[in-house]
């Protein structure tokens, strides 16, 4: 597919697009990865991501790209619909064991706080992940190389007595015209019985409402890939086909 195809795809006309070369899939063993991408920059940038997103695609830094992946569709994008979204018992057990923290919204800055947690959280999760070599030149980049409307959501945890905060939990977000994206978050691994990665979802959920948008981005769900699992529990919950966005059905935990 040319350039033109692509940017007429996408509904980006002049917008140019390239393709990566096939490398190992870190969801499916024994399959090949490729990707559509675009850069981002400019006073259009975070009109050009809303629109992207919407398509399917996920944020890098200032790349936005899209598997595009020959034989292989399994990468399927798919959206919290905040504003039909119901609390169950289950998800209200986990804000309530998290009723504790502090939601901080700040500007995209890397921090060493984040780095430390961050760092703990790969060494636990993901040593044998695509980020488990990151720096924290290479975490800065993430969060600071940016020309949307990004920011970091930190959850901090205050001691009664000295008053002192400490972070245990961060999300990288972006804020598109109908949603939140979130591109990635991490938590504090001596911390996994609070079900930080769920309640920060919960929460940026709620975040949406406060900003009255309507959607959460979660990225990506691939079936047959045990680390993307938990997205589906997220209902309401649609998904892109060719058709456009359509709700998924699964019975609410």
């Amino acid at each position: 597919m040319s350039n033109e195809d692509f940017a007429r795809r996408f509904g980006l006309e002049g917008g140019e697009f390239y393709v990566t070369a096939p490398a190992a899939c870190p969801y499916l063993a024994g399959k090949r990865e490729r990707k559509v991408f675009s850069y981002l920059s400019g006073a259009g940038a975070s009109s050009t991501n809303a629109l992207l997103t919407r398509r399917g695609f996920r944020r890098s830094q200032n790349i936005i790209y899209l598997p595009a992946c020959e034989g292989c569709s399994a990468c399927v994008p798919v959206r919290v619909v905040a504003s039909d979204f119901k609390m169950s018992k289950s998800r209200k057990r986990i804000l309530t064991r998290n009723a504790d923290l502090i939601r901080r919204v700040k500007e995209p800055r890397a921090t060493g706080e984040q780095f430390s947690v961050l760092r703990g959280y790969l060494d636990e999760r993901h040593d044998d992940g695509g980020m488990a070599d990151m720096t924290v030149l290479d975490y800065a980049s993430m969060v600071e190389e940016t020309a949307v409307d990004t920011m970091v959501v930190e959850y901090r945890l205050r001691d009664k007595a000295t008053g002192d905060e400490r972070l245990i939990a961060t999300a990288l977000t972006d804020k598109l015209t109908d949603g939140l994206s979130m591109v990635y978050s991490f938590f504090e691994p001596d911390e996994s019985a609070r079900s930080l990665g769920r309640f920060m979802i919960l929460d940026h959920i709620s975040l949406a409402r406060e900003f009255d948008l309507p959607y959460v981005y979660l990225g990506y769900w691939v079936q047959g890939s045990p680390k993307m699992d938990y997205k589906t529990d997220f209902q309401p919950l649609e998904r892109l086909a060719a058709t456009g966005w359509v709700r998924m059905d699964r019975q609410t935990p």
